[in-house]
Order: structure tokens, then C-alpha cells, then sequence
């Protein structure tokens, strides 16, 4: 039996001043309308907004792999960015994404599983996803043709196995921005 885990969600600090909305450029303000969830202008989202040009490319890119319609389930691009963020140590993106893929499969079995180590208790499909992202997250040259024919072994085709080293990838580049810019803390009265 795997003990369940109820991840509460993170407060994300950062380093450098955000842009204050007040003072923010036009270029700026137009760059913060597109956010990473479409949701809502975070501190991370004003600190990145410091170089507009390049946040509204890296959000295009990133809304584009993460949020798009078609192609591999959402809950298993979650799953390729919550064992990518583990590797790469961002307990930030961790906990977001352990949270968003708990939502989306209606369960945190597979959650669980990760934050206890017990992968051995993942299904194949969701142990291929997790062997495949950490591979690819520590050293892309460690991931091989027999990862990709885990993949579709376990129902994914080539479109799919392309979105999840999509998800997986963008998180090597979403972490080490989260790492470099700020820290996380527990949120307070949590």
C-alpha cells in the first residue's frame, strides 16, 4: 500500500524585483496578457516580463505544448513535467504539476507513487512516461530506442511520444528559469 501524499500549493519568491503593473512598458503590459495557464499575472509572470519579447515566445511555446488540443492527454503531458521536475529538483513545478495531473486522472495514486518512490506500483504506461522523462531530464542521450518502444508498447504513437519529449523538454528550460529567478516556500497558514 502507498501512502497517500496531499501536496499544498507553494508560494514562488523572487530574487529580482517583478515589474510593478503600474509601471510596466506598453510592450510589457501587452506581453502579460498572454500567461502561462491563461489565468492570472503572477510575481513569476511580472519577473519575466522584465524581457517582454522573449516571455511572450517563451509562453507561446509553452501554452502551445502544454495546453493544446489533440495529440498525447493532458494528464500524461503532466505526468512527463512532474517526473522532469522532480530530476531536475524544482519542487515548485513538482507540486504544480503533481496537482494538475492529481485533477486531471481523478486520482493521486500515480502522485503518490512518485513522492514516495514507489514506481514500481505505476501501471507500464505511466512507468515508461516516468523512466522516459527522467532519462531524458538527466542526460538526453540516456533516453534510447527502447524507452520510445516502452511508449508504444504501452498505446502511444508517434504524435504523442512527440508531445511528451515536448513537455518533458520544455521543463528542463521552465525549471532552471524557476531555480535562477526565486525559491519556493510553503504557502503561509498551510
Amino acid at each position: 500500500m502507498i501512502p497517500q501524499v496531499s501536496l499544498k500549493p507553494l508560494s514562488w519568491h523572487p530574487h529580482i524585483k517583478p515589474v510593478e503593473l503600474e509601471s510596466a512598458t506598453p510592450d510589457q503590459l501587452a506581453a502579460m496578457k498572454v500567461t502561462p495557464s491563461n489565468k492570472k499575472v503572477s510575481e513569476y509572470v511580472r519577473t519575466l516580463a522584465h524581457d517582454p519579447e522573449s516571455y511572450v515566445a517563451r509562453t507561446v511555446l509553452f501554452n502551445a505544448i502544454m495546453y493544446v488540443d489533440g495529440g498525447l492527454d493532458r494528464a500524461d503531458r503532466e505526468l512527463g513535467a512532474l517526473s522532469a521536475s522532480i530530476v531536475n529538483g524544482c519542487k515548485y513545478c513538482a507540486v504544480v504539476h503533481a496537482r494538475r495531473h492529481a485533477q486531471l486522472s481523478k486520482s493521486n495514486q500515480v502522485v503518490s507513487a512518485l513522492w514516495f518512490d514507489k514506481t514500481e506500483k505505476l501501471s507500464p504506461r505511466d512507468a515508461a512516461i516516468d523512466r522516459f522523462a527522467r532519462r531524458l531530464s538527466v542526460t538526453p542521450s540516456q533516453a534510447t530506442p527502447e524507452d520510445i518502444a516502452a511508449l508504444r508498447v504501452n498505446g502511444m504513437d508517434d504524435r504523442e511520444i512527440i508531445d511528451l519529449i515536448h513537455a518533458i523538454s520544455i521543463f528542463g528550460w521552465a525549471n532552471r528559469l524557476m531555480h535562477v529567478l526565486g525559491h519556493a516556500t510553503a504557502v503561509k497558514g498551510d
